[in-house]
């Protein structure tokens, strides 16, 4: 009994140093961590303290920016700075914090202003448990960097630097076997004849401002017009492009051959324009006014009705009428009337004008747009080269005839475009009291005649700067706000660039004769109705004008 005893006290010593023993080693294994099978998830962003979440947000300082992103759990720290990029190629640091939960992200150095700025998030971040996150981008428009990218000086001033910077388009960068305009600053050996006409009426401005001397400008004229006596021609009518150097067609579009009688008539106004420059007691000049009127005289507008009473715009020598377009109104090609209507030699009477341009009337529209009674022409009045082409030379202020008061159509289409504008119902970047002007012109897809019916976003600074005589406080603020603040994107060699469009990143760097003309042209007419006067004075268009029913 006692060996049994000494047993029973042995085994439960044994047992006792085995639980114990057990237990040691059970307090060393870790706890163990439940598993988180959840992806790391931004729970919230924002860009300088504006939700970053969605959409794009405008405005942005370029030269300050802050995101701070928000995670649903710690990130891994590691390399943190890759994870995130803001394009295009812009430097950024990234300081995390509370408990590497939050990241703010900044740049380094200013951003480009005015641009549209993708800001990114990797997939390849993790959080500090390896869990995967689904990446993330969104976009920002930088703010305006409005510092005056160029010296300010007085308003006179700037529009003399804005003419004689738009001259060069036509006297510097002319093609230089026929001196004519080309149809933009890259198009070579081809020219054009409506840009061509405010070129002539452009080389009326250099001379006056003294950009050349009057001899320069004569021997360009002289130029000019020898071409323009030996290129194609048909019935007296000049198509609408040309070889500068073979004086041949270059033909528009397939049926589009041959004479197109709306940019002879823009010619044919600067032409008339020049000739009433000219000083016909000055035997040398007087050589030039009798090759002027030879050329004008010898415009065949009363073959161009084909018998009706209205305008033909196209004849082709290959095709005849096959374009088969009446010129109709209220349009650009008001002019087009007015010249057939000064003609001795081969006139329209007043129903080709009152049935063919203004159809009896129809042309005539009333209705209030923005604000404004719109005379003329098409809903919201259409692209404002309206209001240009056909009065470079046709001055609108007393003109009127039994359908509009002119004036009144041309300031109220001005203001009508301006306003819608301003208003900015499509909420396009860009658009704004200082930044405004839809016409036709190049755009990032090609070349449209913008308008309020037909806005895509493209603001083109013709628009604004060539309706100065209707506009004056609007186009001037234009002016400054294109030149001093827009400056290092939109000035050029031949002044204005074409137009922009700052939602698509889109600065064009093209310069057209079409546009350019109309600039230093109008800017004339507002500081001193040079070419107003000039075209008005011509006792063949007061006659036409008359005939054709036109008070002035």
């Amino acid at each position: 009994m006692q060996k049994s005893c000494v047993k029973l006290l042995f085994l439960l010593i044994i047992g006792g140093l085995l639980i114990i023993s057990c237990k040691k080693k059970e307090d060393t294994i870790p706890p163990v961590v439940p598993p988180d099978n959840k992806a790391l998830v931004l729970d919230s962003i924002s860009i300088n303290g504006i939700n970053f979440s969605k959409d794009f947000p405008r405005n942005i300082d370029f030269k300050k920016i802050s995101i701070e992103a928000f995670f649903s759990t710690a990130v891994d720290t590691q390399n943190l700075t890759s994870h995130f990029t803001m394009t295009p190629g812009v430097p950024v640091k990234c300081v995390s914090s509370e408990g590497n939960k939050k990241v703010t992200i900044s740049n380094i150095s200013p951003i480009s202003d005015y641009t549209l700025h993708t800001f990114s998030i990797s997939a390849t971040l993790l959080s500090t448990g390896g869990k995967a996150f689904n990446g993330f981008t969104n976009s920002f428009f930088s703010s305006l960097d409005s510092t005056p990218k160029f010296p300010v000086v007085t308003d006179d001033a700037l529009l003399t630097i804005i003419q004689k910077q738009t001259f060069k388009f036509f006297y510097d960068g002319a093609e230089p076997v026929s001196g004519l305009a080309r149809e933009r600053s890259t198009s070579g050996n081809l020219v054009t004849i409506g840009g061509s006409g405010f070129g002539v009426m452009a080389l009326i401005v250099g001379m006056h401002r003294n950009f050349i001397t009057r001899d320069e400008g004569l021997t360009r004229l002289s130029k000019i017009l020898s071409f323009l006596e030996t290129c194609d021609r048909f019935h007296g009518v000049w198509p609408h492009w040309l070889d500068g150097t073979t004086g041949k067609i270059i033909s528009f579009s397939t049926l589009d051959d041959g004479a197109d009688l709306v940019e002879t008539s823009y010619m044919v106004q600067g032409l008339i324009t020049m000739r009433q420059y000219l000083d016909s007691l000055n035997v040398n000049e007087k050589i030039l006014v009798d090759r002027i009127d030879a050329l004008t005289n010898a415009v065949e507008y009363d073959w161009f009705t084909r018998g009706q009473n209205v305008l033909y715009w196209h004849w082709s020598p290959n095709n005849g009428w096959g374009m088969n377009m009446q010129i109709r109104g209220y349009n650009e090609t008001l002019i087009t009337y007015i010249v057939a209507g000064t003609s001795t030699t081969h006139p329209i009477n007043a129903a080709v004008y009152t049935q063919g341009y203004a159809k009896n009337g129809g042309i005539q529209n009333g209705s209030t747009y923005m604000g404004y009674v719109l005379p003329l022409g098409e809903p919201y009045g259409g692209p404002l080269f309206f209001t240009h082409y056909s009065f470079l030379g046709l001055d609108p202020r007393n003109l009127s005839d039994q359908f509009a008061n002119y004036w009144e159509q041309n300031v109220n289409q001005s203001l009508i475009n301006y306003t819608y504008c301003v208003t900015n119902r499509t909420n396009y970047i860009g658009y704004s009291t200082h930044s405004w002007g839809l016409t036709a012109s190049d755009d990032p897809h090609g070349y449209d005649a913008h308008s309020p019916t037909n806005d895509d976003g493209v603001i083109s600074p013709t628009a604004a700067v060539s309706s100065i005589p209707y506009t004056p406080e609007q186009s001037l603020n234009a002016i400054r706000h294109f030149y001093y603040i827009l400056g290092n994107r939109l000035w050029g060699p031949y002044g204005f660039y074409d137009a922009f469009d700052v939602m698509e990143g889109w600065w064009a760097t093209s310069t057209l004769a079409i546009d350019q003309g109309p600039e230093i042209c109008m800017i004339e007419n507002y500081r001193s109705a040079l070419l107003w006067n000039l075209f008005m004075s011509d006792p063949k268009v007061k006659q036409g004008l008359t005939k054709l029913g036109f008070n002035y």
